[in-house]
């Protein structure tokens, strides 16, 4: 007995095993036999079409090849090895590299930020040195044009 006959025997137990048994005959005719259950039941009942629709959607058998390879490789991506001792061994040291740039180049950021912020910092105390000997030079000849009128009245 083949697997698939097995898995069909075994699915075709239950109140609803006549429907795992559909589902395992549909299976093994492939994607164009429920493509062709579907659009039959649009036709024939169109909730039983919509329902096949949406049972093939969730199910992921109206996925392509392709979105499985992407699931592959976004699998590899997340740190699995992929087998080859080489690649592996490159593709590490490639991301601690890019992982050291990375580090230097926020920390050179970082660097940029606190001079900029110094030479903001010096700016504003120049600024008010500025404004404290201007208000200061003001004081000192109102302090003299006083002593000055004082004296000479």
């Amino acid at each position: 007995m083949s697997t698939a006959t097995s898995s069909s025997y075994t699915a075709g137990r239950g109140p609803l095993g006549w429907l795992a048994s559909a589902e395992a005959w549909l299976d093994d005719k492939g994607k164009p036999a429920w493509i062709i259950a579907m659009v039959l039941g649009f036709v024939l009942v169109w909730p039983v079409g919509l329902a096949l629709l949406a049972y093939m959607i969730w199910s992921g058998k109206m996925g392509c090849k392709s979105n499985r390879m992407n699931r592959g490789h976004r699998a590899m991506r997340v740190g699995r090895g992929t087998g080859n001792s080489a690649f592996d061994a490159y593709r590490a040291d490639m991301i601690a590299r890019l992982e050291q740039e990375q580090a230097d180049f926020e920390s050179f950021l970082q660097r940029l930020r606190d001079a900029r912020d110094k030479a903001e910092f010096d700016e504003f105390m120049q600024d008010r040195a500025r404004a404290a000997a201007q208000s200061g030079d003001s004081r000192d000849t109102d302090a003299e044009s006083d002593s000055a009128a004082r004296s000479g009245a």
